[in-house]
């Protein structure tokens, strides 16, 4: 394989190396439970309070609790299953949610409750007003993302939580931010969210951990029972090297939050331009405006996405396809997008971090290019 390029950072990042040595560190060193009541215990507990604190403060989030769970998935289900909500009550999700949600709705709506999918525009952002035509006194859940994991749209979280107060009074608002912390501004305070889900992969953290911020005053019960740990809310050891870790990425990032932005911003830029002077019949997914700028959605005319994904790979360029976890949720969110035949199989999303360069973007546009033509070639013989 060709030099590295990795442009599939929305479905993972490489750890930061001082967030590697920070878990070692815990690993080895500080390895004792942090429920246990000797010293080194007692010392690893704070450690895991400050962590918990700290990221809070870089949510800017409200009076509220933060509870760290074992990653995004967990906590979109502990939003969605565990609010108190009545029987028969209606729920909001949008169609392109991640399959955590989209599923555990899924699961709501066979138990009785009345869930609605609101639409979204073709380039994965809510439409506003359909979604304000599902809000009635009814409504005891909505769920929407921050941003799309598949488009990088940036939804308007707070004017979307302003017309459910209005319309929707009694309903929880719970949004999963895993595609916006670290990169957007988040400010929990201003989006006014009852449920905010965030996950330390996503930002050069460590897996198996996340967290949901629950705003003061919200009623939710835990989804794991046990030992009671988290307050209670999660039981089960505290994964305290993860715990510090995230905490650390979360610094590292924020710390060159401004720089970052700009880095992937240009990169996004120059890349879009290449593609689409280069190649003839691309259709730009992502939206122009309100957008994240690590990722940058395409799709390309009479290509299975799959098939080029694989063929630039031998050229050490890494692409996803989404966040397709499945041939279902692939077929599902195509056919929200819009496409014509001849570009909703040939979808391929680029998501960068930090670490891309934008010296890069001639070289992963001239493959892309000349792959695209030895396919086609390929299907007229």
């Amino acid at each position: 394989m060709n030099k590295l390029i990795y442009l599939d950072n929305a479905a993972t990042t490489r750890i930061y190396p001082e967030v590697a040595e920070t878990i070692r560190k815990e690993s080895v060193e500080d390895f004792f439970n942090p429920s246990a009541l000797y010293k080194p215990s007692v010392a690893l507990s704070v450690k895991i309070k400050n962590a918990r604190e700290n990221i809070k403060s870089a949510l800017k989030a409200p009076d509220g609790e933060l509870y760290f769970l074992s990653g995004g998935s967990e906590a979109d289900n502990t939003a969605l299953f565990c609010t108190r909500k009545p029987k028969g009550s209606k729920i909001i999700v949008g169609e392109g949610e991640h399959d955590a949600i989209i599923n555990s709705a899924n699961q709501l709506a066979m138990q009785g409750f009345d869930v609605r999918f609101a639409p979204i525009n073709k380039d994965g952002s809510i439409n506003v007003e359909e979604f304000e035509k599902l809000l009635d006194e009814s409504v005891s859940l909505v769920s929407i993302m921050h941003v799309s994991n598949e488009t990088g749209a940036v939804n308007d979280i707070a004017k979307l939580v302003r017309l459910t107060r209005k319309h929707s009074p009694k309903a929880v608002f719970h949004s999963d931010g895993v595609q916006a912390f670290g990169k957007i501004k988040v400010n929990l305070r201003a989006l006014d969210v009852d449920l905010h889900t965030i996950s330390a992969h996503k930002i050069h953290g460590p897996k198996g951990i996340g967290a949901l911020f629950v705003k003061k005053g919200v009623s939710i019960k835990p989804l794991i029972y046990g030992g009671g740990q988290e307050k209670g809310f999660r039981s089960g050891t505290e994964n305290a090297p993860a715990i510090i870790g995230f905490a650390q990425a979360v610094k590292t990032c924020l710390d060159n939050f401004d720089a970052d932005y700009s880095k992937k911003m240009i990169f996004r830029e120059q890349l879009m331009a290449k593609l689409v002077e280069s190649i003839d019949g691309i259709e730009i997914v992502s939206p122009k405006e309100n957008f994240a700028p690590n990722i940058l959605t395409v799709a390309f005319k009479d290509v299975r996405g799959e098939v080029l994904l694989h063929d630039i790979e031998d050229y050490g360029i890494l692409v996803g396809i989404g966040s397709a976890c499945s041939s279902h949720h692939e077929s599902r969110f195509k056919g929200l997008l819009g496409l014509d035949e001849s570009h909703k199989d040939g979808i391929i999303r680029f998501s960068t971090s930090y670490e891309n360069d934008v010296n890069d973007v001639d070289y992963i546009v001239s493959t892309i290019k000349n792959s695209l033509e030895k396919l086609t070639a390929y299907k007229r013989i």
